[in-house]
């Protein structure tokens, strides 16, 4: 079984994170079957996040009874000291426990820091202090953002999407979070649904010893794939090699990653669904992008207002209204 530790939280755990933002979508006894049999099958590490709507309640159903065997990290998006206290103090009723171990500030567009004026890293402090919270971490999408962050020696560990889909830029945060002994957790390691071969991106993170992937599970049968290489690990082989050959081909240059923070589009237009549809339409079975739903959710793309909030929000610097343009044009091609 392969183990990955932390940094210098010392939480050791299987190679293999759940991801709970996906569970949010299927019903609460079914989230709760779900990630009790990845707890029974060898998962011990479970993110998710305030912003999740009933993803922490559903932990709580499913796992508060074996909350001492386990790990749980999870996320504030507070602006200040008020709101971190108040998402804190609800996550912990939610999920049945008395304390969170790794506790988040959720994409900030900034790195907290003790005097900054906001009180985010004073209150995180309080709350590791009284003990409901044991280690401080952040999550991020901009790749300044999170090197301040593990150059300021105050985190314990980072949240960013890292994938075999990854540039330099993305290894070299690794790199640093290693050297810094601070804990790598990558999150969209199937980079929001475009990597389809699940045994290729298990391999390629395999190989740096420090990463925890967290895998984003919805289905019994995503659960089934992962656990199944909990004992069988894919080694990278030259075929699984040549499938991560040729999706960074196909997918080298500007494409959405689906992180969502251009939401809410005022014009109602479903971005990260809408930005990726000349990739989802040839890399998953087309039917169900055909739709007359989904055709209707491209058509809202004609009702952009160029506002430009999605290009103000996306933390990859994306002209998303032209994006949305060249995709809806090419969708058109298949109906």
């Amino acid at each position: 079984m392969a183990t990955v530790t932390l940094g210098k939280t010392g939480i050791t755990v299987n190679k293999n994170g759940f991801g709970a933002l996906p569970i949010q979508r299927i019903s609460k006894e079914e989230a709760a079957r779900l990630l009790r049999k990845a707890f029974d099958s060898g998962i011990t590490f479970f993110d998710t996040a305030h912003s999740y709507t009933d993803s922490e309640e559903k932990i709580g159903m499913g796992l508060s009874d074996v909350r001492d065997q386990l790990f749980i990290a999870t996320k504030t998006p507070a602006k200040d000291a008020k709101g971190f206290w108040e998402d804190l103090e609800l996550s912990l009723s939610r999920m049945k426990t008395d304390h969170v171990d790794i506790y988040q500030f959720h994409n900030p567009p900034f790195c907290p820091k003790p005097g900054d004026g906001t009180g985010l890293y004073e209150a995180a402090l309080e709350a590791k202090r009284q003990g409901k919270i044991r280690f401080i971490g952040i999550t991020n999408h901009r790749l300044a953002v999170a090197k301040e962050a593990i150059e300021s020696g105050l985190y314990d560990t980072l949240q960013f999407p890292f994938s075999y889909l990854a540039s330099e830029k993305e290894i070299e945060l690794v790199r640093m979070c290693k050297e810094k002994n601070m804990g790598f957790i990558a999150m969209k390691a199937l980079s929001g649904g475009l990597i389809n071969n699940s045994a290729a991106a298990y391999a390629y993170l395999a190989k740096f010893d420090n990463v925890l992937p967290i895998w984003g599970v919805q289905r019994e049968s995503e659960l089934d794939e992962f656990l199944s290489y909990v004992e069988n690990p894919p080694e990278l082989t030259s075929e699984l090699q040549a499938v991560i050959d040729k999706d960074r081909q196909e997918l080298a240059g500007e494409f959405c990653r689906g992180c969502g923070y251009c939401l809410p589009c005022p014009a109602g237009i479903d971005i990260p669904t809408c930005a990726r549809m000349s990739l989802l339409i040839r890399r998953s079975p087309s039917a169900p992008h055909l739709s007359k739903e989904s055709q209707e959710k491209m058509a809202r793309i004609d009702n952009c207002i160029h506002c430009n909030h999605c290009v103000n929000h996306c933390p990859y610097g994306l002209n998303t209204p032209e994006l949305l343009r060249r995709n809806y044009a090419d969708y058109k091609t298949f109906l």
